[in-house]
């Protein structure tokens, strides 16, 4: 990305996160309303959830300069998102409902540039993501829950992370440019 566009990002953020608690409603609404298949993937609170986003959105951003830190904490957080129950598809409905909730809350100043930006580092952030890398302590924990767990959709969701583990491609992750 341009140092311009890391600049909107930031300043489009700023302004979003001084309405933080709003936007990420605006946020999750809109990502219900677009796949309520997703709305059991939640557990905590939303409230709660959305403290969460609009603090990843920060940190991310915080690391938007750093490009190699930037992506092994997008690739952590998408190992973290397959044992939710995340799958690949539920990325372009998360990416929707973000530059939505940026139309809403920034309203006119939602500008072509400023959603160009997000929709690029958007791009990086999914890409980043689907590409977890799971280390050993991770699959380890992750294949103890497997031997404990008698629930066939948590079963599926671990198996799904450890294959990913296995199987996330690194050279495809390394690829992709911010």
């Amino acid at each position: 990305m341009t140092d311009d566009q890391v600049y909107l990002l930031r300043k489009s953020f700023h302004r979003v996160e001084q309405q933080s608690r709003v936007a990420a409603l605006v946020f999750y609404r809109r990502l219900f309303e677009l796949d309520p298949r997703v709305r059991p993937l939640f557990k905590t609170d939303i409230e709660e959830q959305s403290g969460k986003l609009m603090d990843m959105l920060g940190l991310v951003l915080s690391l938007s300069e750093r490009p190699e830190r930037l992506r092994t904490e997008l690739r952590e957080l998408g190992a973290r998102h397959v044992g939710y129950g995340v799958r690949n598809e539920h990325y372009e409905t998360v990416g929707r409902a973000l530059l939505d909730m940026f139309a809403q809350v920034l309203a006119e100043d939602f500008t072509p540039p400023i959603r160009s930006a997000w929709t690029e580092f958007y791009k990086f952030m999914a890409n980043a993501m689907k590409e977890p890398e799971i280390n050993e302590k991770e699959l380890g924990g992750i294949a103890e829950r497997l031997a404990e767990s008698q629930d066939p959709a948590e079963i599926a969701r671990l198996k799904s992370a450890m294959t990913r583990g296995f199987h996330g491609s690194k050279e495809t992750a390394a690829s992709e440019e911010l």
